[in-house]
């Protein structure tokens, strides 16, 4: 089953050399064949998220690129600092493609009827190799995306919503009742900020600035606090108090702000506490970074006694824990509010060439708020 598609296809590649640069580029590949239980989806959006930066883009610095090949097949070479290469020690010398998820239209499928079923569909994919022109996924990595939503507006159907749905589903798993989110202004804060809201969870917000304190207040926050302000410390107790909360979600990673939420929880629980224990509080505390917007080291000060926890965090645990049933319901719930809560919205739409270009890199290498690409692979390059 399929409709007209090229031999060749344009994909974007990241390589790590072992002489210690990082290279971007355009490579002309072989447009796949689905097999039986495949359909080939022409790709129409994917979006650069956080979590594509660290294959895309390594350890690299970006302050040593430069540029060479053509105006439709850019080549970006970048040095990347020799007491950062151990890092990159599996990857290297390894050609890889980029790109979690995206949406397009299938327009070839295998034999199976799971497959022939989504013929014509326009649908969202989860599965890698997104900046591509085409791409070749399983039935069950896909999502059949409502009449009314376009490529562009399913584009972000998986990484972002699946996240803050696991987000809320560790909550219950492990006996929490509220949350802290930090870096809470992004796509994905925004999208929790509004399930957090249908769901009637206390959420405590913490961002950077006052504008992003508006932005989530404009949203129905009640919590919202900008960890810059002199009295950040006072105002996050004063929440962590009222909500109870004692699970955070931090996208930050190094610095204090890890340390200051578990300090701040053992204040707001010390506010209620009848006795004087010097191993502090009974009531497990727990923070889980899952980012790493600032690399430095994550620095505690371990003034919040002895029922705490530090970890790692990712949501693809988390969906095997749930089961296929589970997230099965949670893609149809996506698919329904696709342009409410889990809308994502972009700052610019960029070709595969455009992603190559030194100042669009410097855009969205920056992560700032408000400041979302979109790839459309098969734009004019």
């Amino acid at each position: 089953m399929t409709t007209h598609t090229p031999k060749t296809q344009l994909q974007l590649r990241s390589l790590v050399t072992s002489s210690g640069h990082l290279e971007l580029s355009l490579a002309e590949i072989e447009t796949p064949v689905p097999a039986a239980n495949e359909v080939l989806v022409r790709v129409e959006a994917a979006p650069i998220n956080p979590s594509d930066l660290g294959l895309l883009l390594g350890a690299a610095d970006m302050s040593t690129a430069t540029v060479s090949g053509t105006a439709a097949r850019p080549v970006v070479k970048v040095d990347i600092p020799p007491n950062l290469m151990q890092g990159m020690t599996g990857r290297l010398d390894q050609s890889m493609p980029v790109g979690n998820e995206g949406a397009g239209v299938v327009v070839a499928t295998g034999s199976a009827e799971s497959a022939r079923a989504l013929l014509g569909k326009t649908v969202a994919f989860l599965g890698g190799a997104s900046y591509s022109q085409y791409r070749s996924v399983l039935p069950d990595q896909c999502l059949v995306l409502p009449e009314d939503v376009s490529a562009a507006e399913g584009a972000s159907a998986f990484v972002n919503p699946l996240t803050a749905l696991g987000m809320l589903e560790t909550m219950r798993r492990e006996g929490h009742s509220a949350l802290v989110h930090t870096a809470a202004a992004s796509n994905l804060g925004q999208m929790l900020q509004k399930l957090c809201t249908a769901e009637n969870v206390h959420l405590v917000n913490i961002v950077r600035s006052e504008e992003q304190v508006i932005l989530l207040k404009d949203l129905g926050a009640t919590h919202v606090y900008n960890s810059r302000s002199p009295e950040f410390t006072r105002e996050l107790t004063d929440a962590l108090a009222a909500t109870g909360a004692t699970l955070a979600f931090d996208a930050i990673g190094g610095g204090p702000l890890a340390g200051q939420i578990l300090s701040a929880m053992e204040r707001a629980i010390g506010r209620s506490a009848k006795v004087y224990s010097r191993y502090g509080s009974t009531i497990h505390k727990q923070v889980y970074i899952y980012g790493g917007l600032d690399t430095r080291p994550t620095d505690i000060v371990r003034d919040f006694g002895m029922a705490w926890g530090i970890g790692g965090w990712l949501v693809t645990p988390v969906l095997e824990k749930i089961g296929a049933p589970g997230v099965a319901d949670m893609k149809q719930r996506i698919a329904r509010d696709l342009k409410t809560t889990f809308a994502s919205h972009y700052s610019r739409v960029i070709s595969l060439a455009e992603a190559l270009h030194l100042d669009v890199i410097a855009g969205y290498k920056s992560r700032a708020t408000g400041q979302k690409f979109l790839i459309n692979p098969n734009l004019p390059t």
